[in-house]
């Protein structure tokens, strides 16, 4: 299979087409174990949840791990995946580039591929746009 590339041929970056059926996979990855958390979820059930293979799971998760989400991962029988994560965030500050990296982010994905995007988008342009 060929490396995804993207601008410069860098290896690790990849165009948005190619991309997006990875962030939508990583997002129903998070999104489920922490809907179960903090309970061990096996590999087969997080596949059959994203429609796709156990394979495909182990790399997603990798990702995951490799970016700094706090996924844990228990080999075996009982094992799985979980995700240690807060219930509940406390509140965040970002500068306005920090929150202009999200922001383009979201749009590039589609702020309608979920609720928490859709959310996520409009809680940013309203910290972000000057009251007028």
């Amino acid at each position: 299979m060929p490396r995804l590339v993207g601008p410069g041929n860098k290896a690790g970056f990849v165009q948005l087409h190619q991309a997006l059926p990875l962030i939508e996979r990583q997002h129903a990855l998070i999104e489920e174990l922490r809907a179960r958390a903090p309970r061990y979820v096996p590999g087969r059930d997080l596949a059959l949840r994203t429609g796709t293979t156990v394979r495909t799971v182990e790399r997603d998760i990798a990702r995951l791990v490799e970016a700094g989400v706090p996924v844990r991962v228990r080999r075996g029988r009982g094992g799985g995946y979980r995700i240690d994560a807060r219930r509940e965030l406390p509140p965040l500050t970002f500068t306005p580039g920090e929150a202009s990296a999200i922001l383009a982010s979201l749009v590039a994905v589609g702020p309608y591929i979920s609720a928490s995007a859709q959310s996520a988008l409009g809680k940013l342009l309203d910290a972000l746009t000057v009251p007028s």
